[in-house]
This record gives structure tokens, sequence and C-alpha cells, in this order.
């Protein structure tokens, strides 16, 4: 006869001691989880080496993300962001001052007096936030200096869930398009850009693009929707002045 004391019991006398018969299907159990226990046992110290060094790896791996995630990462968007500055006055002031646009977009894009332009810092400081942000100006400067194959390059490189920055790349990306005569592209992008988000200023406003665009396409039930949208849900925008009109003109 096995005997087994039940766990947390402590028997006064040996009357108290529960048997279990050798041969029950409960032995059999108790002397399958002992043998499973000692095999687990023996696997363990057979590869504590292997197992020891697994979680060395894991312990540096995650230091290590963390030592570079405070000591390089952040100085380094820091830094970026300093240098952003810089190249977004020139791009502000340009848009200011209608003479002096193209020079003063130049500069925005490759910098000055020892600054960095946007170009600069989207090949310096890859990964960072700053740099996403430069794709963006680098883009709407390429826009503005109508060489809209580089807008279209920086601009879809650029990714934002912001809903004005995200929606005004790709609006700028169907500028590009409409310029290059490539009106199907362009409206594929207004509509990504209504899509994008809901907001008073740029769903206004390529909603009316894309509406123009589908008009002159021939798409008149597309153009229709476009208009009769920023005449419910935009009325007071700057868009749904003569909207009627579009709207009369899309119906003949």
């Amino acid at each position: 006869m096995a005997t087994y004391k039940k766990r947390g019991f402590k028997p006064k006398n040996k009357a108290e001691e529960v048997s279990i018969d050798e041969n029950s299907t409960t032995a059999e159990v108790f002397s399958t989880l002992d043998q499973s226990a000692s095999k687990t046992e023996a696997w363990v110290q057979k590869n504590q080496n292997f197992i020891l060094g697994a979680i060395g790896v894991i312990a540096i791996g995650v230091l290590g993300y963390l030592g570079y995630n405070e000591f390089i990462q952040k100085p380094k968007e820091a830094s970026a962001a300093n240098e952003l500055f810089y190249p977004q006055q020139y791009f502000d002031q340009a848009l200011a001052n209608e003479t002096a646009k193209d020079s003063l977009f130049g500069l925005a894009l490759n910098g000055a007096e020892g600054k960095y332009g946007f170009l600069d810092i989207i090949q310096e400081y890859k990964g960072t936030k700053a740099a996403n942000l430069a794709k963006y100006s680098a883009g709407m400067t390429y826009l503005n200096l109508q060489q809209y194959d580089d807008a279209i390059t920086q601009l879809e490189d650029f990714s934002s869930d912001d809903a004005v920055l995200g929606a005004m790349a790709k609006g700028g990306i169907g500028d590009a398009f409409s310029q290059l005569n490539q009106k199907e592209d362009a409206l594929d992008y207004y509509e990504k850009a209504i899509s994008h988000s809901t907001n008073e200023y740029t769903t206004p406003r390529f909603l009316y693009k894309a509406g123009v665009l589908a008009l002159n396409l021939g798409q008149k039930d597309k153009a229709i929707g476009f208009f009769e949208r920023i005449k419910e849900e935009f009325e007071d925008s700057q868009e749904a002045n003569g909207i009627d009109v579009l709207i009369g003109l899309a119906q003949n």
C-alpha cells in the first residue's frame, strides 16, 4: 500500500493517514505527476545555461531599447525639431512674400548660412517626427515651385493621422496630379483627402475641388454628390457660395 498525505493536513497519528492502493488509478496519477516533475527538473538543469542566456538576451534587448530611446532617439528628436524651425520660417515668409517667394522657397528646401533646409533634415534625421514633417513642408514647397513630380514624391512619403495635415497632404498630391493633367489620379487623391477626416477647413475645400474635377470629367452624378454635401454640411464655408449654380450645371 502506498501512503499519501493530503497537502496542508498533518495527521495526528498513522490512523489518520490516507491510504491509496498502489494499483489504483489515483496512485497511477500521482506516480505520473512525480515522473513528469522529475523530467521537467532534469530538463531545466540540463538546459539552464540556454534558459539563462535567453533571459539575458531579452533583458539586454529591453535595456538596449530603453537606453536607445532615452539617450539617442530623444536627443535626436529634440535636435531635429530645433533644425526644423529655420526652414519653416523661410517657408512662411515665402507664402507671405510674392516677389521673393521662389528664392525663399529655395532657402526653405536647401537651407542657408549653415542651417539645414527641409531636404537636409529628411536626410540627416531619418525616423524622427521632424523629418516626417519636413517631408510635408518640402512637398508643399515643391508644389508652390511647380515641381509637381517632386511634390508628389515628398507628400506620398509623409504620413500623419492629424485631421488637417493628413488631408492637406493627400489634397496636395491631388493638386499636383491635376497640374500634370492626370485628372483621374487627381480626383482619386481628392477623395482620399475627403475621407481622411471631416473638418470645417479641409473637407469643404476638397469636396469643391473634387466636384469641379468630376464635372470636368463628365462624372456628373459624382459631382452632384460632392456639391450637395457642401450645401448640406458646410453651408457656412466659402465653398458654399454659389454652390447651387454648380449643382445646376451638374444636373443639366
